[in-house]
């Protein structure tokens, strides 16, 4: 079992805007993350903790401006907290072990696919390759990234 957890080097190393992200609950501009339009195949791992939390094979174009999921990777590495800020209701969406902010989960997802829809800000993730998750200690979610759609 991996020890994933939040330490004070990972913190340190943050970028500005992935602490102001991951530490302070905000948000990356709309359109502007890294992964929004990343293609590959591969997981998307919590950038403090390194905690697995998205596969390829989940992600599709929402058109919302933000890499959006129809589920995590491992249910257990991600918390859903009741979110009222901003003067609405919403889902946010935490990492387990690093209580990273990743973003808010919305049920206006794909019906086929579940409903719903992980809005997930770039600057909270940290993409792993599938052909490097093996040496990096993700060898187990290859199944995930390799399903078919």
């Amino acid at each position: 079992m991996t020890d994933y957890r939040k330490t004070d080097e990972a913190v340190a190393a943050l970028s500005p805007e992935q602490y102001r992200v991951t530490q302070e609950s905000g948000t990356e501009r709309p359109g502007t993350g890294e992964y929004l339009g990343n293609k590959k195949h591969g997981i998307y791992v919590d950038i403090v903790s390194g905690e697995p939390l998205f596969a390829s094979a989940d992600k599709y174009d929402s058109g919302c401006g933000w890499p959006s999921f129809t589920k995590p990777i491992e249910p257990a590495h991600v918390n859903e907290i009741r979110d009222v800020s901003l003067g609405m209701v919403r889902t946010e969406v935490r990492s387990a072990n690093g209580d990273s902010h990743l973003g808010h989960v919305f049920d206006d997802g794909p019906r086929d696919r579940g409903g719903l829809r992980y809005c997930i800000n770039s600057a909270s993730l940290r993409f792993v390759d599938r052909d490097d998750m093996e040496a990096k200690g993700y060898g187990d979610y290859l199944p995930q990234v390799e399903r078919v759609k």
